[in-house]
């Protein structure tokens, strides 16, 4: 299975990744630790307590506690993928945090990132 490889990598090495991402565009860690835990329902300590220990990407979002409802509403382009169109689940969850950290470093405000009902934010 060609993915196994990526729900293999630590996800302390996949969360360095997307934080340097973040930051070479004047993002903050903080700010991608809280796209995160938007999306999988982790706590800030509990996702400290991953970054500490080698926890496999794949298990990261098999055990997140509570995968935001509002997730369906990220729509676009991952590494020539629509994310909405995508058939395995494990990677689409995947690719959903690819996508909102692409956001994160593209400017985007934290409101429509976290597509917040409030905003009328659907994509």
């Amino acid at each position: 299975m060609k993915n196994e490889k990526v729900y293999q990598m630590d996800f302390s090495k996949v969360h360095g990744l997307l934080v340097n991402k973040a930051e070479r565009k004047g993002r903050t860690r903080q700010e991608v630790d809280e796209v995160i835990r938007w999306l999988t329902g982790y706590s800030q300590p509990e996702l400290e307590g991953m970054l500490e220990r080698p926890v496999p990407y794949g298990d990261f979002f098999r055990n997140a506690p509570e995968l935001n409802e509002n997730r369906r509403l990220i729509k676009g382009v991952v590494c020539g993928v629509r994310v909405e169109d995508m058939e395995e689940s494990l990677m689409q969850e995947i690719r959903y945090l690819d996508k909102l950290v692409d956001e994160l470093a593209r400017g985007k405000a934290m409101e429509q990132i976290l597509r917040n009902p409030k905003c009328g934010v659907s994509r």
